[in-house]
C-alpha cells in the first residue's frame, strides 16, 4: 500500500530542507505565540480587569467576543491578501498592528475602550492565524507539513499552557492587570526583528489584483449581527430569544450573510471562493472546526470564571488548574503529527480527536461547585486532546486539496470558521451562563429571604458582596457551568459526524497540485499568471529563490 502512495505521490525536488524550513518557522512561530499568549493572559485575569472596570458577565463574554469578532471577520480578508501580496509584509504588518491594540488595552479604563482595542488586537491576531498556516503550507509538502503542524501545537500549548500563569502571577503582582497587554509588546517586537532574518519567500508579482471588499463587508456585517443577537438574547438580556427584536437580528444578519454568498460567487477574487468552501473535504472541515474553536474557546474562556468565580481560587491558581487541558492539546497536536508524517495517514486522528471532544464536554456538562478538581482536571485534559489531534489536521487535510495558489483563501476559510464558532460559542454561552446563573441566584436569595432580582448581568466583582450572598453567588456560577458545556457537547457531536465522513484521501509529497486537478489553480492561471518559476505544476521554492 506505502509504495502504491509513493508511486502517486513523489517527492518535491524543489522543496526546501529541514533546516531552512526551520530557520524560516522560528519568527512565524514567535508571532503566533505571542498572539495566543495575549488571548490566554486576559482570559486568566478577566474576572479581575471586569470587577475594576465595573463591568458585567455580558461585558466579559464581550471581552473575548470582540477580539474574535475581528479575528474571524479579518482573518479571509488576510487570507485573501496572502494569495496576492508579499507574505512577509503581511505577517509583519499584523504583528504591527497586534502591537498597537495590546497598547490601547492596556491603558483602557473604561469597558467601551477596552473593547476597542481587543477589536485591534483581534485583526492583528486574524493575520497571524492566518498567514502563519498559509506561509508554512506554501513552503512545506502535505506529506512532510505533520510533524511542522506539531512544532506548531507544541507552540499553542505552551502559550496556553503558560499564558493562564503568567496572566495570574501578573494580576497577583504589584504590576496589575494592565501588564498583561503590555508583556505582549516587547514579544512582538521580538518575533518582528525574528522574521526579517529569518524568513525568506519567493516573491511573486501579480498584475490586475482585486479585492472584493463588498463581500468582506457583508461577511463582517452579518456575522457581526448573529453575535450582537446571541449575546443580548434571553432571560439575563435584553430581549427572549423568541421574540421580534430576535427575529429582526436573525432576519438581517442572514439577509447580508445571503447577499455575501450572491457577491463572493460573481466577484472576480471573491474573500472566500465558493468552489474551494464547497468542494467536500473543506466544507465537512469547516463544520467540524466551528465544533472545535466553540470547544477551545468556550472551555478556556469560562473555565478561567469558574475556576476563580465559582471555587474561589486566585489567578495564579486558575492558571495552573487548566494545564491539564492543556497537556492534552501538547499530546495530541505533537503526536498526531509526528505520526501522520511517519504513517502518511491522517483521518484516524480527526475522527479520534472528535471522539475524545464529545467525551471531555460531555463530562464537563456534569460539574458543579462542589465537583473534585481532580475528575475537573481529567475532564478538561480530554478535551485538550481532541482539539491538539483535530484543530492542524482538519487545516492539514484541507490544503491537501488545494494548490499554493489558493493555500491562503483555503486555509483562512477554516480558520474563520473555527474563530467564527469560538465567537458564537462563547456569545451563546455567555448568554446561557448568565440567564443560568440569574436563576440559580434568586432560588439562593429567596432561600434566605433576600429579595434581589438576577444577578447573571450583574457586577461580576464578587468579593464586594457580603459573604453569605458571595457564596451563593459563587455557587451559582459553579452549578450553572455545567449546561454551557452540555451544549458544547452538542456541537462537538456534529464535528464527530462530519469527520467521520471526510474523505480519506492520501497526503501528497509535492507542494503544489496538478493545476488540471484545481480548477481554482487553472482559473487564477488564466486570469493572472505570476512571474516564476514552475515546472510541472510544482513551485520551485528554495532558499536561493529570493528573499521577500
Amino acid at each position: 500500500m506505502s509504495s502504491s502512495v509513493e508511486a502517486v505521490t513523489p517527492r518535491d525536488p524543489f522543496a526546501m530542507t529541514h533546516r531552512e524550513i526551520l530557520e524560516a518557522m522560528t519568527g512565524l512561530l514567535a508571532a503566533l505565540f505571542t498572539a495566543l499568549l495575549s488571548t490566554t493572559i486576559v482570559a486568566t485575569a478577566l474576572p479581575t480587569i471586569i470587577g475594576d472596570l465595573k463591568g458585567s458577565q455580558t461585558a466579559y463574554a464581550w471581552v473575548i467576543t470582540t477580539a474574535l469578532l475581528a479575528n474571524a471577520a479579518s482573518t479571509p480578508i488576510w487570507g485573501k491578501f496572502a494569495d496576492l501580496f508579499n507574505k512577509k509584509v503581511l505577517v509583519q504588518t499584523a504583528i504591527v498592528i497586534f502591537v498597537l491594540g495590546s497598547i490601547v488595552a492596556g491603558f483602557a479604563h473604561s469597558v467601551p475602550l477596552l473593547l476597542v482595542a481587543r477589536v485591534v488586537q483581534g485583526v492583528g491576531m486574524g493575520g497571524l492565524t492566518a498567514l502563519v498556516v498559509a506561509i508554512i503550507g506554501s513552503i512545506v509538502a502535505p506529506r512532510e507539513r505533520g510533524r511542522y503542524s506539531g512544532y506548531m501545537g507544541a507552540v499553542m500549548a505552551v502559550a496556553m499552557s503558560g499564558g493562564p500563569i503568567l496572566g495570574g502571577v501578573i494580576v497577583d503582582s504589584p504590576l496589575g492587570w494592565r501588564w498583561c497587554f503590555f508583556v505582549c509588546v516587547p514579544l512582538a517586537v521580538i518575533a518582528l526583528v525574528l522574521l526579517q532574518r529569518t524568513l525568506r519567500l519567493p516573491t511573486e508579482r501579480k498584475t490586475g489584483v482585486s479585492i472584493d471588499w463588498l463581500g468582506a463587508a457583508l461577511l463582517t456585517g452579518g456575522v457581526s449581527v448573529l453575535l450582537i443577537w446571541v449575546s443580548f438574547a434571553g432571560k439575563a438580556g435584553y430581549y427572549d430569544w423568541i421574540s421580534g427584536e430576535s427575529a429582526l437580528y436573525v432576519g438581517g444578519g442572514l439577509l447580508l450573510l445571503l447577499a455575501m454568498v450572491w457577491v463572493e460567487s460573481r466577484a472576480k477574487s471573491p474573500i472566500i471562493p465558493l468552489p474551494i468552501v464547497t468542494e467536500r473535504t473543506t466544507g465537512l472541515a469547516i463544520i467540524a472546526s466551528i465544533a472545535v474553536g466553540m470547544g477551545m474557546f468556550g472551555a478556556t474562556t469560562f473555565l478561567g470564571q469558574y475556576f476563580q468565580t465559582a471555587r474561589g481560587f486566585s489567578p495564579t491558581i486558575a492558571g495552573v488548574l487548566t494545564i491539564p487541558m492543556v497537556a492534552g492539546m501538547l499530546a495530541g497536536s505533537v503526536g498526531s503529527g509526528q505520526l501522520i508524517t511517519r504513517f502518511g495517514k491522517w483521518k484516524g486522528f480527526v475522527v479520534a480527536g472528535a471522539t475524545s471532544l464529545v467525551i471531555g464536554l460531555g463530562l464537563l456538562s456534569t460539574i458543579d461547585h462542589a465537583t473534585s478538581l481532580w475528575q475537573v482536571g481529567i475532564y478538561i485534559a480530554l478535551v485538550g486532546l481532541g482539539v491538539g489531534m483535530m484543530m492542524q489536521n482538519l487545516v492539514l487535510a484541507v490544503q491537501n486539496t488545494v494548490s499554493v495558489h489558493n493555500i491562503g483563501a483555503a486555509s483562512s476559510s477554516v480558520a474563520f470558521f473555527r474563530t467564527f464558532g469560538g465567537a458564537i460559542g462563547v456569545s451563546v454561552l455567555g448568554s446561557v451562563l448568565a440567564t443560568r446563573v440569574g436563576e440559580l441566584s434568586a432560588q439562593g436569595f429567596d432561600r434566605i429571604g433576600v429579595q434581589a432580582g438576577s444577578s447573571g448581568g450583574g457586577n461580576l466583582d464578587i468579593g464586594a458582596l457580603p459573604a453569605p450572598i458571595a457564596a451563593i453567588v459563587r455557587a451559582a456560577y459553579g452549578d450553572a457551568t455545567g449546561r454551557i458545556f452540555l451544549i458544547a457537547a452538542g456541537a462537538a457531536i456534529v464535528a464527530l459526524l462530519a469527520a467521520t465522513l471526510l474523505p480519506n484521501n492520501p497526503l501528497r509529497r509535492t507542494i503544489d497540485i496538478d493545476p488540471n486537478l484545481d480548477p481554482m489553480r487553472a482559473e487564477n492561471d488564466a486570469d493572472d499568471a505570476p512571474v516564476g518559476e514552475f515546472d510541472g505544476g510544482r513551485q520551485k521554492v528554495g532558499a536561493g529563490s529570493g528573499s521577500a
